[in-house]
């Protein structure tokens, strides 16, 4: 079932925890391609680390627009996947998500986001590794800035669909690639904890990443 815009019309932390487990479907020349989501961002207008916070601009246009547009710009380059939330200027972004089929995926998906995300080498890329990451998500997915910035999600093309899993156990943590000085110890990065393995740092193999476990998922 595709989520609502009403769903993305809350606090960017709920929304950020609320998408994990929530399953992005693409459907790029004539087939469809699916990716669970796995790790998310919350970013609020009044905190340094957001885009919003550094005002109004035609780029950052969909910040501040309803709840359910999408928000896209290029991190080194390459395509990242936000979504505005509730109250002008915040978002969620999806940081990493994790290959997922079933019967309304193309059966040879794989094959084609493989094909689209291939590695560095331009081998294939393991089947893990292909959406951990915010850019290589998009890439896998064939999400690009000049189809959906400033855009709402389509039945027909892009959306995110609920098949009703919840994550057992999510990691709350800080953000990451967050400048110094730039509200870098704010924890507003959440991961489903079972697959964190494949998310784009795992927490729980670094030292000295803070982070707590919320075993109920909070409002």
């Amino acid at each position: 079932m595709q989520l609502p815009n009403n769903f993305f019309n809350h606090s960017a932390r709920q929304v950020a925890r609320k998408l994990l487990g929530k399953v992005i479907r693409r459907k790029t020349a004539g087939k469809w391609l699916s990716a669970r989501i796995i790790e998310t961002e919350a970013y609020y207008l009044d905190e340094k680390a957001s885009h919003a916070s550094l005002g109004y601009t035609e780029k950052r246009k969909a910040l501040f627009m309803p709840a359910g547009t999408i928000y896209m710009y290029y991190a080194r380059g390459k395509d990242s996947l936000n979504i505005s939330c509730k109250g002008e200027g915040n978002a969620v972004l999806i940081k990493s998500a994790h290959y997922f089929h079933d019967c309304f995926c193309s059966d040879d998906a794989l094959n084609i986001m493989q094909q689209l995300n291939p590695a560095a080498t331009g081998e294939l890329r393991p089947t893990d590794k292909l959406c951990s990451g915010q850019t290589l998500l998009c890439k896998a997915l064939d999400i690009k800035l000049t189809d959906w910035d400033q855009q709402t999600f389509k039945a027909d093309a892009l959306f995110i669909d609920d098949i009703h899993y919840s994550p057992e156990k999510i990691i709350q943590t800080t953000r990451l690639g967050i400048p110094q000085g730039r509200d870098e110890d704010l924890m507003l990065r959440y991961i489903d904890a079972e697959y964190a393995q494949f998310c784009t740092k795992n927490p729980l193999k670094q030292k000295s990443a803070t982070y707590r476990i919320l075993d109920i998922p909070d409002n």
